[in-house]
């Protein structure tokens, strides 16, 4: 049975999304590991933690700025610092957290200079609260922390230790409601590639397919667009993994990693394509792409291990690096959720010597990569896979089995198209039938 997809709005005649549930199935997950740790209290500075601890976002400006901290004692509830009046809103409308929501201004990763005392201000803040509930002599978890705010912790006392750990295996598990998110927010992406499908042709500039899938997204009710990859021609080989100006020609491959978030949860989501007509040498390389892939998502159910998926990928130095650590990414899995990058981690460059079980609930993206044999061209391809009870559930449906053309088509009025009869895309408002014609090379391009 597949997942459901709902709309965006609540409504009184469905159920959908319960926020109440993901709240509280959410810290509870927290709770419960603190609770089973040597950790008195958990301080978070990581804007996704602070987000699965209180259920709060102030948008994505303050994704990057460490300007808001909250804390987990144990046995207790969170208690928010945030962002100047933001504290009051979350007081009027966060019934859950109510007076545990309070201003508190750390060093905005440095804009505040030590003189101005922001960092001990923080630490006073922790010690009170820590001193209050008798947990002050506990070791305190952080996750991520500045190091002027790590040093005044310790001169106040308090012992710090990871709880960093905690929070990635608190979250390793998604919550029914977390799934459903990710569905909404893989199938936003399917959409942003039908329309970029349609609209790529030769003149097409990669920074102009960032836009247009940056509108589709947004308005479909994205709150943040974190990042497109748009990748094409000879920059396909070495991946730059950042988007440039080039501008798209006949024969180019390109690819796209399209990262967004819906209510926190992220996409990380890859398709390739070529323009107009595609090489032989990309098609063997999209195939030997795939195949990867196939075997990898063929592997997911529970029981089995992250060192048996990472297992089916190629080495390194089969598609020209010296070493994994130069090809980290490239054949990879990853844990997705209110971040990209989540557990479990798979890759040859750690999964085989540090394996970990695949369980039901978890959500993650399998990616792989081919160079052609050309040296410049390159298939890129990803799939987000539910764990399920039995196996899995692919979320990302745009089409990926075979390489699609995109743009205007060209017939051969003399000679054989094998190359493109195996890229043929289905049919949309700018592509045409392929036909094989008689015994002349010539490509020329037709319209219906």
């Amino acid at each position: 049975m597949a997942l459901p997809t709902y709309g965006s709005m609540a409504v009184d005649w469905e159920k959908r999304v319960d926020f109440d549930r993901l709240r509280t199935e959410r810290l509870a997950r927290a709770k419960s590991l603190l609770q089973k740790s040597e950790m008195g209290a958990l301080l978070c500075f990581d804007m996704n933690n602070v987000r699965y601890l209180t259920a709060t976002h102030i948008g994505t400006w303050a994704q990057d700025k460490m300007s808001r901290f909250t804390l987990l004692p144990q046995n207790g509830e969170p208690i928010l610092w945030d962002f100047g009046s933001a504290a009051k809103h979350h007081q009027i409308n966060c019934p859950w957290l109510g007076e545990r929501s309070r201003a508190g201004i750390p060093l905005l990763r440095g804009a505040m200079s030590p003189e101005m005392g922001r960092a001990e201000d923080v630490a006073k803040k922790i010690r009170v609260e820590l001193e209050m509930r008798g947990l002050h002599k506990e070791p305190l978890g952080v996750d991520i922390v500045e190091p002027p705010i790590l040093f005044a912790l310790q001169k106040e006392g308090i012992t710090v230790v990871d709880g960093q750990q905690l929070m990635s295996d608190a979250r390793v598990i998604k919550t029914r409601d977390e799934i459903t998110l990710l569905n909404m927010s893989a199938m936003m992406v399917d959409a942003a590639y039908h329309d970029l499908y349609c609209a790529m042709k030769p003149g097409m500039r990669e920074n102009e397919a960032v836009g247009l899938v940056s509108k589709v997204l947004y308005d479909l009710g994205s709150e943040y667009v974190e990042a497109v990859n748009a990748i094409s021609g000879e920059r396909c080989n070495p991946h730059p993994h950042v988007f440039s100006d080039r501008t798209l020609r006949p024969g180019d491959p390109v690819y796209y990693d399209i990262l967004h978030s819906y209510m926190g949860y992220r996409t990380c989501y890859y398709r390739t394509f070529t323009i107009g007509y595609g090489s032989r040498a990309m098609v063997d390389a999209y195939k030997r792409c795939r195949d990867y892939l196939d075997a990898a998502i063929s592997l997911v159910r529970p029981g089995r291990t992250t060192a048996e998926i990472a297992a089916v990928w190629p080495k390194a130095q089969e598609f020209g690096f010296p070493n994994e650590e130069a090809a980290f990414a490239l054949q990879y899995g990853h844990g997705i959720g209110l971040a990209i990058w989540e557990k479990p981690v798979i890759s040859r460059l750690v999964s085989l010597e540090h394996s970990h079980e695949i369980k039901p609930g978890m959500v993650f993206a399998l990616e792989t990569f081919w160079p052609a044999s050309d040296g410049w061209s390159a298939a890129r391809i990803e799939e987000e896979i539910v764990v399920t009870e039995t196996g899995h559930e692919v979320i990302t449906r745009f089409p990926a089995e075979k390489l699609l053309v995109a743009g205007a088509h060209y017939v051969s009025v003399d000679g054989p198209l094998e190359t493109l009869r195996e890229t043929e895309a289905p049919p949309s408002q700018n592509v045409v039938e392929m036909v094989e014609a008689s015994a002349r090379t010539e490509r020329v391009g037709i319209s219906k």
